[in-house]
């Protein structure tokens, strides 16, 4: 197994939970210490070998974003459990638009899995999750993202490293500065690579002498996941890790790697109870409902991003979408007393009533919160903006 490097990337959870990154949503305003530290990078650039021409056309039209600091600053406050991650990543709307997915674009899979040896539903759900399918791959300047990130400071030498990555890209021409959009922290195109990952793995797949993860074409991005993939040692025909039920003698195991008969012994057995297939050393994710055993391939995804929510939102995506059914076992209520069954219904149901809940996927957000308030007023109740079973009965 060769070694595994974490990518980090806008960390997955948050470029698959926030709304798509419109560049309207992060305007530039002026900002003299911005601007000083411009003048100061762009000396350092020009010493590490970037040219004159190239800075100034990529800062041409760059600028302070408060709007990323922001976003950057309330990253722990984003954070969801594995059943409201899974809830998103493979949702009905996820699956069936994955399916067409498969079909609408199955030349083009089955080329890049020829070439890389990674399947082309595992590819198709890093797509899926990454930009819904190249449907959100955001249009902020990376350029003026990058330098802002950087200049505030946080954490200035990763920034710095993925501005002098971007230009890096903008000097070899793959792209025009104004073309190269992404999220807030500099992501791009449909796979949402940075920039250092994209200078180590991105691809010209479609021979056009460019490598473009930006375009409406998805063959570089789709490409270059793969060639990311099969670099850290993915291993064609192999699962990626399967659904288990967790007995309390594993669960005190939980995050590490063992063998297959160890897990056994340990009382794991797959979620319908079946004894789990023996496909190498695997390790224990655990969360309040299912447990996963990740097998190699699981943990070569750890390579695109490391969270344990993404590597089992992609495979469990990439599981739906050629057929698979949804997790055997179940999560508990939530601190509320709903379950997402219930929670979908209530947004659904809020919906219908013209409320609107912002997604009907059972994850409550600031949208639902206010959906909840606006119905709780209309019937005379305390706009708290908190489901309860009492909430659910009038709904019903």
């Amino acid at each position: 197994m060769p070694v595994i490097t974490r990518r980090t990337t806008i960390f997955g959870l948050l470029a698959l939970l926030a709304a798509p990154a419109l560049a309207d949503d992060f305007p530039a305003v002026a900002n003299s210490g911005y601007d000083d530290w411009v003048a100061r990078f762009r000396a350092r650039a020009l010493k590490r070998g970037i040219g004159a021409k190239v800075f100034d056309a990529a800062f041409r039209h760059a600028g302070f974003l408060p709007g990323v600091i922001e976003k950057d600053r309330s990253q722990a406050e984003s954070i969801y459990g594995m059943e409201d991650y899974l809830a998103i990543t493979a949702s009905d709307e996820r699956v069936a638009a994955g399916r067409k997915v498969l079909s609408s674009k199955a030349r083009l899979l089955g080329q890049v899995e020829a070439r890389y040896g990674v399947e082309a539903r595992v590819v198709a759900a890093i797509w899926g999750v990454e930009s819904f399918y190249g449907t959100k791959r955001g249009n902020v300047p990376v350029i003026s993202a990058l330098s802002t990130l950087a200049y505030e400071g946080r954490r200035a030498s990763f920034f710095e490293g993925q501005l002098m990555a971007a230009l890096k890209i903008l000097a070899h021409g793959d792209v025009a500065p104004d073309q190269m959009t992404g999220g807030w922290a500099g992501a791009m195109g449909h796979t949402q690579f940075i920039p250092t990952t994209y200078l180590s793995y991105a691809v010209d797949f479609n021979g056009d002498s460019r490598r473009d993860v930006w375009s409406d074409d998805p063959g570089d991005a789709l490409g270059s996941a793969a060639h990311y993939l099969a670099s850290a040692g993915w291993v064609k025909g192999q699962p990626w890790g399967v659904e288990v039920h967790v007995s309390k003698a594993a669960g005190k195991s939980a995050g590490k790697i063992r063998t297959v008969a160890e897990w056994r012994k340990l009382g794991v057995v797959l979620g319908s109870g079946e004894a789990v297939p023996d496909h190498g050393r695997a390790r224990l994710v655990t969360s309040s409902g299912p447990g996963f055993l990740l097998f190699h391939n699981g943990l070569v995804l750890g390579a695109y991003n490391a969270s344990n929510r993404y590597i089992v939102g992609v495979g469990h995506l990439s599981d739906r979408i050629v057929g698979k059914g949804d997790l055997a076992g179940g999560f508990p209520p939530d601190s509320n007393g709903l379950t997402q069954a219930d929670r979908v219904f209530l947004q659904q149901r809020l919906t219908r009533l013209g409320y609107d809940p912002g997604s009907t996927d059972g994850v409550f957000g600031p949208k639902t919160a206010a959906a909840i308030a606006g119905f709780q007023a209309s019937k005379g109740l305390k706009a708290t903006g908190v489901a309860s079973p009492d909430l659910l009965g009038l709904l019903r």
